[in-house]
């Protein structure tokens, strides 16, 4: 487990590391000078100095982070901007957009790269089949829980009728769909499933959420799906990928509004410890197919999540630019610097907490 662990955390080194490269090749393009840029985080391995761009160098001990730091980033008050040239505020409002910007977009640009390979190499799919549907969690005291359900049982038949593989119209699975059907003036269904080499039938009466305005046996699915692949051209892989990472990234900001407006999906919220933890797990149950696939998703996340306008991010930052730019003038030095303070500290108490359920969830 400890090579997947810490194939994980290459991973989301490699994802800052672009992010902070954005930056940097950003700055660089636009003649912006760069303080320090560092590979990792944690104790120095290695650093050297380019004499031509006055940029440190660093490549430290723990591969899971990095950053990009300008002239002038640490100065609140401002003094600094007035007495060094290369100091970040005193160049153009675009080229300082342009540089922040390119973090983010570099995270998109990774992964619409990473799915054209995975989508060339792989083909699309066009005939792929579901064959059965699987129990992954059951909710305790709901009705299968209550029926003695349990994770990994595999749904074969409802009330004699075959639960595999899609329904007739081909858009829900057949389980879904005996489920939708059930009717409590005929009793409770009868549910086939099989438990190992065992088959064993249970009398299950499903409850109805009025959210979903459905009936409901109150489990968590997997469903067995087997893709077949047929090549494809380069457009045609372009094309797919960048269909991927657009639904991608509508899946996230559905979840953000989500868990804005409503709280659902904090309980699932992952920290530093739980999003390493899933990596190393799927990379290990699935093997490179998952590797790929969640950089893709982590990468699009990681963008997505950095352009939102919250003190401390890029695209707070943004948002300071675009009003100086309005405004032809800065915004105070040290009002910015209190936001951006605030929103670390609260960005940082979120990352303690969701590390605290990581740690629960690991450990119980």
């Amino acid at each position: 487990m400890l090579l997947y662990i810490l194939a994980a955390l290459l991973l989301l080194g490699i994802l800052i590391t672009i992010h902070e490269g954005g930056h940097f090749f950003a700055a660089r393009l636009t003649g912006i000078p760069v303080k320090e840029f560092a590979i990792g985080f944690g104790p120095k391995l290695l650093s050297w100095k380019s004499k031509k761009h006055d940029t440190t160098f660093f490549l430290r001990a723990i591969p899971a982070g990095g950053y990009c730091m300008f002239y002038g980033e640490d100065d609140i008050e401002g003094t600094e901007a007035k007495n060094d040239p290369r100091s970040f505020g005193n160049y153009p409002v675009w080229r300082r957009f342009v540089t922040v910007l390119m973090g983010p977009g570099m995270n998109f640009v990774l992964a619409l790269a990473v799915a054209f390979v995975l989508c060339w190499a792989v083909g699309e799919d066009t005939q792929g089949y579901y064959d059965y549907s699987c129990i992954s969690a059951v909710s305790e005291g709901g009705p299968a829980d209550q029926a003695g359900l349990l994770p990994g049982d595999v749904f074969l038949a409802v009330n004699g009728e075959d639960a595999l593989g899609r329904d007739e119209t081909g858009t829900k699975m057949k389980l879904s769909a005996l489920i939708d059907g059930f009717d409590p003036a005929q009793g409770p269904l009868r549910v086939t499933v099989r438990r190992g080499e065992e088959e064993m039938t249970v009398s299950v009466a499903p409850v109805y959420d009025a959210q979903y305005g459905r009936y409901m046996l109150g489990v968590n699915l997997n469903t067995g799906y087997h893709p077949v692949y047929t090549p494809v051209t380069p457009g045609r892989a372009l094309y797919l990928a960048a269909d991927y990472c657009v639904q991608a990234g509508g899946a996230i900001l559905s979840s953000l509004r989500d868990l804005i407006t409503t709280g659902r999906g904090f309980e699932e919220s992952a920290g530093p410890v739980g999003i390493v933890q899933l990596i190393a797990e799927e990379t290990k149950r699935t093997g490179l197919a998952a590797y790929t696939e969640l950089l893709v998703l982590i990468s699009v996340n990681l963008g997505l999540f950095n352009l939102l306008p919250i003190p401390g991010l890029d695209g707070s930052r943004l948002v300071f630019l675009a009003v100086e730019g309005v405004r032809r003038k800065p915004i105070p030095r040290k009002w910015e610097a209190y936001v951006h303070t605030a929103g670390f500290i609260l960005l940082m108490g979120l990352m303690i907490v969701l590390t605290y359920k990581d740690l629960l969830r690991l450990f119980r």
